[in-house]
């Protein structure tokens, strides 16, 4: 591959870095901070959110690809992909109003409680992310078209146990804030009607193995839920 497209891809796969570390930092230290409740607020993050995970819908349609095939090598899909939700994500963060309010905060052993979960959510991630491919998710390794259907590890519970962790670990927080909340509850919302479409397209490229696949694990996300 030409050395600026692969150095294009390595400086994505930074930037998706910082931005997950930034998200992190928001989550840790920036929404745990105590503020005033301010419904205003509410809006503008819900467009920050919308803005971010819409492009994942969008950029996942068949159309869109087609479309970005002829101006850009097919190699480097993965990659814009990454850098386009990296800079969103980092938009979000920084343009995230604060909502404000608590809604609980436990401490002593319960809050103990609270870290072993988010820790349990962080491992499922981690491994979900183990059982794929680090560096294809970071934008930095193109997807092979004849890659398998990954169904071990984490994948032998739920389908998306990338997002199973990713609620579990926000949720989990022994101090939730409303902006801690609100942001976990939108995510919520945006799995709910995103992972569908989302399946829709995992079947036109996998076929038969992921219909399969969805008979022998059954649920999407939650367990007995969804």
């Amino acid at each position: 591959m030409n050395p600026i497209w692969r150095a294009f891809q390595w400086l994505g796969g930074g930037v998706f870095v910082a931005a997950l570390a930034l998200c992190g930092y928001s989550y840790v230290v920036v929404w745990a901070r105590a503020a005033p409740f301010d419904n205003g607020a509410i809006a503008i993050d819900v467009v920050l959110f919308t803005a971010f995970a819409a492009h994942h819908s969008v950029f996942a349609r068949e159309p869109v690809k087609r479309w970005l095939v002829k101006r850009i090598p097919e190699g480097l899909l993965r990659s814009v992909y990454v850098w386009m939700a990296s800079l969103l994500l980092i938009l979000m963060c920084v343009g995230w109003q604060p909502v404000g309010g608590d809604v609980y905060h436990v401490q002593g052993w319960r809050a103990l409680g609270h870290a072993i979960v988010q820790l349990a959510g962080v491992l499922m991630i981690a491994s979900a992310v183990r059982a794929i491919d680090a560096l294809e998710l970071a934008g930095i390794r193109s997807h092979v078209a004849d890659d398998s259907l990954q169904i071990s590890g984490p994948y032998r519970w739920v389908r998306h146990p990338l997002y199973l962790g990713w609620l579990v670990a926000t949720f989990g927080a022994a101090h939730m804030t409303g902006d801690r909340l609100f942001f976990s509850a939108i995510s919520v919302f945006y799995l709910i009607i995103a992972v569908p479409f989302e399946e829709r397209a995992l079947v036109r490229s996998f076929g038969q193995h992921y219909v399969q696949y969805q008979q022998l694990v059954r649920w999407r996300i939650v367990p007995y839920v969804y």
